[in-house]
């Protein structure tokens, strides 16, 4: 009993004291949870619309000396890349088109000459593109055209290392955007048979979400064609020819990178190391884009 009694004594005793430290004048008033303001965290990067976000990373670009169908995807080297975002889909007619009524000096007819060689926008009538072709590539644009839209869409081309490393989709050391196993049909719009674009979400996408990085039209890059250059390229962030300040002061020689392959062409060129290039005035029924954008994340 009396050890009961005890017990409860101690016990009234630490309660009193705690009543005691509580009301102490010299203790900050405690502030109920309900009454604290809510925690602001900054909102996520967004990524721009349409586009998809490439994390930086390294990868080996270019084709093994068993694997390469030409000396200039040799050597293989290692790349360490900015991360960058990638339109998801080649620029259509109909985005092409708002770039042009918002550009009369783009337009088919007023473009100066040294910008192309004569059939820029060649199946289009005036500024209108063909009908029923809104969500196709535009084609028949050549590689200053191609600046020209991406710098007024707040974007530029993409570099060609970055343009491989997106083809790649995570997949490292494959020939094409979904491995190893040769193209079909399903894959993607290829071939000599074949004589038209498909629309730009017609084939399923890569690794990072992007479409038709193999087949349907070549893509130009912001690069100069260097058939060597992979012997002396930087390992990090790699431009050959240097950065372009002012796309229009270019000259035509040398050519610039075209990636991807087309249709029209067989499944050799629609692997992701194939490399390619052409004038930048060169306009082709073959020829596209898409555009990339940088990001302040590492």
């Amino acid at each position: 009993m009396f050890k009961r009694l005890g017990t409860f004594a101690v016990l009234a005793v630490c309660l009193f004291a705690l009543a005691m430290v509580g009301c102490n004048g010299d203790d900050p008033p405690i502030t109920p949870l309900t009454d604290k303001p809510p925690v602001e965290l900054p909102p996520p990067t967004a990524v721009p619309g349409g586009m998809v976000l490439i994390p930086a990373g390294t990868f080996e670009m270019g084709s093994p000396e068993e694997d390469a169908e030409a000396d200039n995807e040799q050597p293989v080297h290692t790349v360490h890349l900015n991360a960058f975002y990638m339109d998801k889909y080649e620029v259509t007619n109909a985005q092409f088109k708002m770039f042009v009524d918002a550009n009369p000096a783009w337009q088919k007819g007023n473009i100066e000459d040294r910008f192309h060689n004569g059939s820029y926008l060649r199946r289009w009538s005036s500024n209108n593109y063909p009908d029923g072709k809104a969500d196709y590539p535009v084609v028949n644009v050549s590689w200053y055209a191609a600046m020209a839209y991406a710098e007024w869409a707040g974007k530029r081309l993409p570099t060609e290392a970055e343009w491989e490393y997106a083809a790649r989709g995570g997949l490292a050391g494959k020939k094409y955007p979904w491995g190893d196993a040769l193209p079909t049909p399903a894959d993607a719009n290829y071939g000599w048979h074949v004589n038209d674009t498909t629309p730009v979400r017609r084939y399923a996408a890569n690794g990072y979400g992007l479409y038709n990085m193999a087949g349907n039209v070549w893509e130009w890059c912001l690069d100069a064609y260097d058939s060597d250059f992979y012997a002396a390229s930087e390992s990090r962030n790699p431009i050959a020819g240097g950065e372009v300040d002012n796309f229009t002061t270019i000259p035509t020689d040398p050519s610039r990178v075209l990636r991807g392959g087309s249709r029209g062409f067989d499944a050799l060129c629609l692997r992701v190391a194939y490399r390619s290039g052409r004038s930048p005035t060169f306009t082709s029924d073959y020829f596209g884009f898409r555009c990339a954008r940088g990001t302040v994340t590492p």
